[in-house]
């Protein structure tokens, strides 16, 4: 019997979680005599690098990787088949489509179906390389939660574990030395990590891209804190908000291959503006950064990583190709990537979460 061969690979952010999608995948090819799972490294770029880096992944490989944050797969996002970078003879860079040569190679070495692991920009390129033949499924993964079809994405939910906890430790200093803290959390366009943090952690104020916020707003919740005695004041911003007519906070950073622009910074920006507004309490910032990305998944990422797995190396048993598994609670279900992509999933103002926020006296800075 000859063997039928799926490929799994992992692009854009780290996030935990992924191992526990790529185990879920192995577990449930496993009981399929005719089928055997090879992991490409970092991204598509195993399968578009000489000589080729790709892996098999049996029950050996894949053996309590569940509790493991990262992928042991490793992960890029940066290039892709469709725009892979390419240095010129006068040492400038530029980018050439390599996708049809890609799904040639992946047919020489007898790959039958692709899962491809990834947030917004890799399930694009899984709708492109669908569109091109690829017998492809997509899993959506993403701290930011920013993918419209799915009602959460694994990693999210431990993204908003580390900030909470992080929130919580920060409440004790700024108590101690009557402080306004800053803490600064990943999110790009989407508010989610800040906004689930802010209300878990009890926050004073939380400001989300969504809504852009006026400094003397900000500052009027601030005084407002000290006014009343408590001596400190809390305040989560997402790294993507930004001030009414402003801007977000970021740099292009040059890197061959990496299209974004890298936000960060908002929270030095934020402290130097409530500064500049007349705020003279004491005013620290902490950025969270990559820590967001890191570390063991918690329970809930687990168990719907592991789900996300089995059920797309269902949908290549069943050629349901051309979709992205996605979590409707309480089921899992397949969306065609096209409808997947068509729109990020941001914090939509009507949404209970908001109502909630401000109920609890938490301000946007409106």
């Amino acid at each position: 019997m000859a063997l039928k061969r799926v490929m799994v690979l992992t692009g854009g952010g780290d996030c935990p979680g992924l191992n526990a999608v790529i185990r879920g995948i192995v577990k449930r090819a496993s009981q399929e005599p005719d089928w055997e799972v090879v992991g490409c490294i970092e991204s598509f770029n195993g399968v578009l690098r000489e000589p080729t880096e790709i892996v098999v992944l049996d029950g050996k490989a894949v053996r309590g990787i569940q509790t493991q944050g990262g992928t042991i797969l490793g992960t890029t996002n940066k290039g892709g088949p469709f725009a892979w970078p390419m240095k010129q003879p006068d040492g400038t860079w530029t980018t050439v489509d390599r996708s049809d040569e890609m799904i040639r190679k992946l047919s020489y070495l007898g790959v039958d179906a692709v899962i491809n692991i990834g947030g917004d920009g890799s399930q694009r390129i899984s709708l492109g390389l669908s569109k091109k033949g690829l017998n492809i499924v997509g899993v959506p993964k993403t701290i930011d939660n920013d993918l419209s079809m799915t009602d959460y994405t694994f990693g999210f939910q431990t993204a908003v574990q580390i900030c909470t906890e992080a929130i919580d430790k920060l409440v004790t200093t700024a108590a101690s030395h009557n402080r306004v803290f800053i803490m600064e959390v990943m999110g790009r366009d989407a508010g989610w990590i800040a906004l689930h943090s802010a209300i878990a952690g009890g926050a004073d104020v939380c400001l989300i891209p969504e809504i852009p916020y006026d400094i003397n707003a900000v500052k009027a919740k601030i005084e407002q804190r000290y006014n009343k005695r408590h001596g400190f004041c809390i305040i989560v911003v997402a790294e993507g908000a930004k001030p009414k007519g402003g801007d977000v906070t970021g740099e292009n950073t040059g890197e061959v291959g990496y299209q974004h622009i890298k936000l960060g910074g908002v929270g030095v920006q934020l402290a130097a503006e409530l500064r500049a507004a007349g705020v003279e309490h004491d005013i620290r910032y902490t950025i969270l950064g990559h820590l967001q990305r890191g570390g063991t998944p918690i329970a809930f990422d687990r168990v719907l990583a592991s789900e996300f797995g089995v059920r797309a190396m269902e949908f290549v048993l069943e050629g349901r190709f051309g979709q992205m598994v996605a979590y409707n609670h309480p089921n899992i279900v397949g969306i065609p990537l096209e409808e997947a992509v068509r729109e990020q999933n941001l914090v939509n103002l009507d949404n209970s979460l908001v109502h909630t926020a401000k109920g609890l006296g938490i301000s946007f800075g409106e």
